[in-house]
């Protein structure tokens, strides 16, 4: 099927941006980059978190600037939102999204048609207004099976407290995720257990989006290497600091008091650790550069759902890695220079043996540029594939509905 210059709307959360950070904003901004690649023309409708610029490239409406993340926010900030999740009978992730009204979402989506349809990038405002979003051919893109994860995070709950909210959290996810990919012409998620994790019924019509960390392959800095061990990372979003703490405790027992480690990124709280060539050098300048100065990249995921965009990164820079079977997914194509096990013995043992080798001068590396330009290519494939559908769903709604046909919509009843 072919198809011409489409108009899309990205409706998201947070919106693209242009110096992209954490492993959401790597997502968006592949998600629109190929978009945009592909010759569409892309308004983007979310918020912009403090600090940050919008992506060139396309038109922003701008929801206005929202801190989402709760190691940036304080407890009465986090009171708020969890009041707001109550009264409203919905998700805490979508009752963030509620300083805005309906009424401003649908005047703004009125004001960019003609469009062919919305990409609806993950289900914090695409479930916070779904009344508005639902007379729309969408396709649904899910950065992981977030109830999944919700649920995950209850059975690790310090607290009989914790633990109800974070299944309350998961009841309204699961709903809401659900019926975003009934509703959808189609599903995109990053990786093949979480296409499959919406249900049979919608399995026909998910496809896995392969991801790129920058449009541009990544040049690998040269710099000296400073560690043997680097771990890079958002520690404060719980599924990454379950890895952490697998690490610590399970993997790092079995290393040897030589091996320098070094743990950069945010932290809400630095853990124990007895090895004495641990150091917690907190948020760096360049983290291309802090992880071209490690011997080999450990990567560590354990739980959650999605790919895991530090993986990615590490393939692309051609690092050496040692690898869970979790940091794996999503990624079809595993460089030669990563090994995997779960066993945490084992992966010491790898980790020492790679260690061992760039001590004696085998740098390991490799050229991650065809890892990059393999990922790239199944992308905008897949994109290819899909949005000829979302086109034709478009015309033959747009065919049923009266001339003077207008959806109305009310600011309550979320």
């Amino acid at each position: 099927m072919t198809f011409g210059t489409m108009h899309l709307v990205l409706v998201s959360s947070l919106v693209p941006v242009e110096n992209p950070a954490s492993g959401f904003d790597i997502a968006n901004r592949a998600l629109l980059d190929g978009l945009l690649a592909l010759g569409h023309r892309v308004s983007v409708v979310g918020f912009l978190q403090p600090g940050r610029k919008p992506a060139p490239g396309c038109e922003m409406r701008l929801l206005g600037e929202l801190e989402v993340t709760n190691a940036k926010v304080g407890r009465r900030q986090k009171l708020r939102w969890l009041g707001a999740a109550f009264l409203n009978r919905t998700s805490v992730s979508s009752a963030k999204m509620l300083g805005v009204s309906a009424g401003r979402i649908q005047s703004i989506l009125d004001s960019l048609a003609p469009f062919d349809g919305l990409v609806l990038n993950s289900v914090q405002l695409p479930a916070a207004f779904a009344q508005v979003f639902r007379p729309y051919p969408s396709i649904y893109v899910a950065h992981n099976v977030e109830a999944n994860s919700a649920l995950e995070n209850a059975d690790r709950a310090k607290g009989a407290v914790e633990r109800h909210l974070f299944r309350r959290e998961a009841g309204y996810l699961e709903r809401y995720e659900q019926q975003l990919a009934q509703d959808a012409v189609a599903l995109w998620t990053f990786a093949e257990a979480d296409r499959l994790g919406f249900g049979r019924a919608v399995a026909d019509r998910a496809f896995v989006l392969p991801l790129v960390t920058g449009w541009d392959a990544p040049a690998c800095p040269d710099v000296p290497r400073q560690h043997d061990l680097g771990l890079i990372g958002t520690w404060s979003w719980r599924p990454n600091r379950l890895g952490l703490d697998w690490f610590l405790h399970e993997v790092v027992p079995h290393l040897p008091g030589d091996i320098s480690i070094a743990i950069a990124g945010q932290l809400e709280a630095t853990p124990a650790a007895s090895h004495p060539g641990i150091r917690f050098v907190g948020r760096v300048p360049d983290a291309r550069t802090f992880v071209a100065a490690s011997a080999v990249v450990p990567l560590i995921s354990r739980g959650g759902t999605g790919v895991q965009l530090k993986s990615i990164e590490t393939f692309e820079l051609g690092m050496p890695s040692v690898a869970t079977s979790a940091s794996l997914r999503g990624i079809e194509t595993i460089p030669a220079n990563c090994t995997a096990s779960d066993d945490p013995a084992e992966f010491a043992r790898l980790l020492v043996e790679k260690v061992g080798r760039a001590r004696a001068g085998a740098s390991q590396r490799l050229d991650g540029t065809l890892f990059h330009e393999v990922q790239k290519v199944r992308m905008m494939q897949v994109m290819r594939d899909v949005l000829p559908n979302l086109a034709v769903r478009g015309k033959s709604d747009r065919a049923a509905r009266p001339s003077h046909a207008r959806w109305t919509v009310h600011d309550g009843g979320r």
